[in-house]
């Protein structure tokens, strides 16, 4: 750890990280809490919200090769507050975090940037778009046309992206329910990316085409104390339509939760209960047991899939370590996605 990766590190409020995943069940007194009936405004709305807590843009992407082999694409950036008012500079309450990872059928790498706000490092501005953090970037004139760049100490990736649907409001109109005790966050996607690019790997620059899914989601509480993480689904089919779902762990049971997604874009949101997400087999990794090949049921549609780890190496060894890695899709429907676990 660098210094000043170490200085950042100690920023973080440590003693909260035992309400649930990084903390995210941790007290919120002073933030902004999301309510019902929110009216998102865009392009306003692709930019920060920093009398939030935390705040994320998360990108992945399922690509393959010219011989049709597959790989998988992350990049995100975290924005997460030390208290709800804002300075300038190094008196910023702002910690900047980033994660980029590419996995192949037997290799997963990963990097993470940190930033302190205030001072230019990280961030994002919502017109025209961009996130960055040092020189990884997410940017374009808005959400529909996109450039991402990112790169570790041995790969890299240079991809464009372009928008060929609309976004996606999960829950009630983008007010995402995460508990029953009520714990929720603003949550819209844009799952609808067409991609292409170059994948810059050890001895070798390779050229993919695929489809990306992006996620925006802010909130102050999103996990109820006793919810330890989560395990979320993005699936896209082969005939077009495509699935959110989600799992989140808790002492008094799991809550769930879905959004059905059209290939018009059209979408029904599905409450707790609706999908049932099950292991089918573990892999030990990183010293745990994570499960990497998942049956998913969502009866209402007619979907009964497994969703299997293109490989179970997609450890994430971040500050707050995490799985997160593509999956192809077998059963009922045909198709790739993402899975990320936290809390294991």
């Amino acid at each position: 750890m660098n210094v000043r990766a170490f200085f950042l590190f100690l920023m973080f409020p440590i003693a909260s990280w035992a309400q649930g995943y990084a903390g995210l069940g941790g007290n919120a007194e002073g933030f902004a809490r999301p309510e019902s009936g929110y009216q998102f405004q865009f392009p306003k709305d692709h930019g920060p919200h920093p009398s939030y807590r935390i705040e994320w843009w998360y990108l992945t992407a399922n690509l393959k090769d010219a011989e049709g082999n597959d790989y998988g694409v992350q990049w995100t950036l975290f924005r997460s507050a030390l208290k709800p008012t804002e300075s300038e500079g190094w008196q910023s309450p702002q910690i900047w975090m980033g994660h980029a990872a590419v996995t192949t059928s037997d290799t997963h790498y990963f990097a993470e940037r940190l930033s302190r706000g205030g001072i230019g490092q990280a961030g994002v501005t919502a017109q025209p778009f961009e996130a960055w953090i040092d020189e990884w970037h997410m940017r374009g004139g808005d959400l529909t046309q996109l450039s991402l760049s990112a790169s570790g100490s041995d790969f890299g990736y240079d991809l464009g992206l372009q928008a060929q649907g609309p976004l996606v409001f999960h829950g009630d109109r983008g007010y995402s329910v995460k508990s029953a005790d009520g714990q929720a966050s603003y949550y819209y996607s844009q799952p609808f990316y067409t991609v292409e690019g170059i994948l810059h790997l050890p001895n070798q620059d390779i050229e993919v085409t695929g489809q990306g899914w992006l996620d925006r989601e802010w909130s102050s509480q999103p996990l109820a104390e006793d919810q330890s993480g989560w395990d979320w689904f993005s699936l896209s089919f082969d005939n077009g339509d495509k699935l959110m779902a989600f799992r989140l762990r808790g002492e008094r049971g799991d809550f769930t939760a879905a959004t059905w997604i059209e290939a018009d874009g059209q979408t029904t949101s599905l409450p707790d209960g609706s999908v049932l997400l099950t292991p089918l087999e573990t892999n030990h990794v990183a010293q745990r047991d994570i499960p990497t090949r998942w049956q998913i049921s969502l009866p209402e549609k007619g979907i009964d899939v497994v969703a299997s780890a293109l490989t179970p190496k997609a450890w994430m060894g971040t500050r707050f370590e995490y799985w997160e890695g593509p999956v192809t899709i077998s059963g009922s429907h045909l198709g790739r996605g993402y899975l990320e676990m936290t809390g294991y």
